[in-house]
């Protein structure tokens, strides 16, 4: 199978399985509601669905790194997630609360794989270059075409045939993502594993691997920051436009987000690939607190939702330079879990931020949003201090261990010694005098005395 057909097929996978993953979010709360009358335990098996990614990302992607067989661990992880959403489009409201949260959890420790195990699979099928780029884009544009499509999938079905049917819907797209991972262009996997070590001992690699390396550090630190805020857009984006007299405008304003972001992570596929990642990281996280700014200070609700299509257009940039960084900086038999230690924490990041827009409002909306935008850019510095960290100069990289040569100390000495200058307790160095029997001035010298030279 060819690069751009491996591409393509990776693509479909990877956007139906983000597609069922991104509609529960809706799905499982309307189907709470209508089944239970409280929106409130809806919102406790949401929990549950994504309490363990940041627990469960460290093993997902160590187990991946140790399949033998890349595509029947894929589609293995992609079954047990369709299954746990089938599971929940007939049990919720059926069995007792704590076996559906149960089944929510179980289906939860799946999600990493979705999240950002997916994501390291290109890197597995293309070597480094423009083609990879230009996957990892395409990629990004999947993530945000899939938080469009997920949601409307959900809503248009629970509003055709209910909400169970549209849970149901969402089980068939993750099925579909199944079915499509057995056809993926993996290589084998000792190939991505040469060492034997335990899965301990990957579960702490892993995490070594984003901690040693300062690119990952900086852009994991950074976006996780910068998760807190847009975990709460949202809920702040509801109330602003509550408080603007515009009631139900708040699904607008993120529908324009996530169309911006989709924009602008095509945009960057077809027109830059190769960009600097570096940079890229930078200026979206910088224009994506611009843009969150400008839209608490606007005037109207267009200007505001215009405001919010800049953001999502400068977070689409930050995605697919997240995806390449990890791509480009980590170890390839740790690749698959640094995907998935991103991907978890910058899920638990985000919920943290929704935890803390419903529990520590300010009580203004555009107060909540200037907080947000304000995350951004503090998470902006906080990126371009942790790169600088081991000093301004870019200076050569020593591996740890490395012999570094040193000039013999004899040398050293005599270097030292010639090299005295008057006033630091040297004699005075003199310039070398010409020779008197018509030596050239310039003509190499053989030895350090030259015959017939009185000065000498």
């Amino acid at each position: 199978m060819s690069g751009s057909s491996g591409t393509r097929l990776y693509l479909a996978t990877a956007f139906c399985a983000r597609t069922a993953d991104e509609g529960m979010a809706v799905g499982v709360v309307m189907l709470a509601a209508q089944r239970l009358d409280s929106a409130m335990q809806g919102a406790f098996i949401l929990a549950a669905w994504m309490a363990p990614h940041v627990l469960a990302a460290p093993t997902t992607g160590a187990l991946a790194a140790r399949a033998r067989r890349p595509r029947v661990f894929y589609a293995g992880a992609l079954t047990g997630f369709a299954g746990a959403v089938a599971a929940l489009a007939v049990t919720v409201g059926r069995l007792p609360l704590p076996a559906v949260l149960v089944i929510a959890a179980a289906g939860g420790c799946c999600g990493p794989v979705v999240s950002g195990g997916l994501s390291s699979l290109p890197a597995l099928m293309l070597g480094p270059g423009r083609e990879q780029d230009r996957a990892y884009a395409l990629d990004a544009s999947v993530h945000n075409a899939a938080g469009v499509a997920g949601p409307a999938l959900a809503g248009t079905a629970a509003a055709a045939w209910g909400s169970g049917s549209a849970v149901a819907a969402l089980a068939v797209a993750a099925a579909c993502a199944a079915a499509l991972a057995c056809a993926l262009p993996l290589p084998p996997g000792p190939a991505t594993r040469p060492d034997t070590t335990s899965v301990r001992g990957d579960l702490t690699s892993g995490l070594a691997a984003v901690w040693g390396s300062r690119e990952l550090r900086a852009i994991t630190a950074a976006t996780s920051l910068a998760f807190v805020g847009l975990g709460a857009l949202t809920t702040t984006a509801v109330l602003l436009a509550d408080s603007r007299g515009r009631p139900g405008a708040g699904g607008w304003l993120m529908t324009a987000f996530a169309v911006g972001a989709l924009a602008g992570s095509l945009a960057l596929a077809r027109l830059r690939p190769a960009a600097a990642p570096v940079r890229l990281a930078a200026t979206g996280m910088t224009g994506t607190g611009l843009a969150l700014a400008a839209a608490a200070l606007a005037p109207g609700t267009l200007s505001c939702a215009a405001a919010f299509a800049a953001a999502g257009v400068c977070d689409g940039l930050l995605l697919t330079a997240t995806l390449r960084l990890r791509a480009d900086h980590a170890p390839p038999h740790r690749r698959t879990q640094v995907f998935t230690i991103g991907a978890g924490l910058k899920i638990s990041a985000a919920a943290l931020g929704a935890a803390l827009a419903g529990w520590a409002g300010s009580g203004s909306a555009t107060r909540d949003l200037a907080a947000v935008a304000a995350l951004q850019l503090v998470a902006v510095a906080v990126y371009a201090a942790i790169r600088r960290r081991p000093g301004t100069r870019k200076e050569p990289v020593v591996p740890r261990g490395a012999v570094v040569p040193q000039e013999p100390v004899a040398l050293q000495k005599a270097m030292s010694r010639r090299d005295r200058v008057p006033g630091e307790g040297g004699a005075p160095v003199s310039p070398p005098s010409s020779s008197r029997r018509g030596r050239s001035r310039t003509a190499p010298r053989s030895s350090g005395r030259v015959p017939g030279d009185p000065t000498r």
